[in-house]
């Protein structure tokens, strides 16, 4: 293919930021702070290997994803707990954040709501940084294992897929066949999870997660949550992600209530604002 005589000078324009995010409302991190030196455990549940689990955060309390026993990643949907239909906007999220996400920066919930729906206010693994590859974790760029695209690329039918899994405890939780709550699984956040894209195909790459036993990643609830949270089947996803081979392990999930009085002067976000009366010709 032969390129235009300006080819370079068209390359050598610069990018600008798609969106400046520094007129969005910002969490406030001092009073999030105060308020986890208050916290008492009031659940837990455990997401097993190669399985998922779902759990209920009320607004206004904290919730960790741990790893327990061996390197581990997850695969994690959120909903507002009480309309489905408002879930985790990965897209949004990674073009208000980036493709990796860490402690001050939020989940951001679907259209019409478009508002935080969780806060990190903790991460054991926000040392990594970016790494020589390209690569970071906690990413919000991968859509999750799912055993279609499985059966696509190398005509197997594997059943622990993390789309398998989220439908099959989303199923459990709405008593549902797992045919009926998979229309409520979406693209994930990648708890743990190391990656990124390669420089020269642009493919999006993953790579054995930095987690050890007792790292963990810390959520304040903004809105009353329903989670679900796959230990994912490739363990710490070094080799592959659709695997009964890989050494899988289980995450915890913790639920935390902060002490009366520690949250004074938060208000769970609202609904974004848009007038969607008007521009629907």
């Amino acid at each position: 293919m032969t390129q235009p005589s300006d080819a370079a000078a068209r390359r050598a324009i610069k990018p600008i930021i798609c969106y400046h995010v520094d007129t969005l409302p910002a969490p406030d991190m001092d009073l999030y702070t105060r308020a986890r030196d208050t916290l008492t455990k009031v659940d837990e549940v455990i997401a097993p290997a190669r399985e998922a689990a779902t759990f209920h955060v009320p607004k206004g309390h904290f919730f960790r994803i741990t790893s327990v026993e061996g390197s581990q990643v997850g695969d994690l949907n959120l909903f507002n707990a009480n309309d489905l239909n408002e879930r985790f906007y990965s897209g949004k999220t990674r073009a208000l954040h980036g493709t990796h996400i860490t402690t001050g920066q939020r989940m951001w919930s679907s259209f019409p709501g478009l508002r935080p729906m969780a806060t990190i206010t903790h991460d054991t693994l926000g040392w990594y940084g970016m790494d020589e590859f390209g690569g970071s974790v906690h990413d919000v760029i991968g859509t999750r294992c799912d055993p279609y695209t499985h059966n696509l690329l190398a005509g197997g039918q594997y059943h622990h897929c993390c789309h398998s899994n989220l439908s099959r405890a989303m199923a459990d939780h709405l008593d549902v066949t797992p045919q009926e709550a998979e229309a409520h699984v979406h693209d994930v956040f990648n708890v743990f999870m190391c990656t990124g894209f390669t420089r020269d195909t642009g493919q999006y790459f993953m790579k054995a997660s930095p987690v050890r036993p007792g790292d963990y990643l810390e959520f304040f609830a903004e809105i009353d949550l329903l989670g679900c949270l796959s230990a994912c089947p490739g363990g710490d996803c070094s080799s592959e992600h659709s695997s009964d081979e890989a050494a899988c392990y289980p995450l915890l999930v913790e639920v935390f209530k902060p002490a009366a009085g520690s949250l004074d002067g938060w208000v769970s976000p609202q609904p974004n604002e848009y007038d969607r009366s008007h521009g629907r010709g």
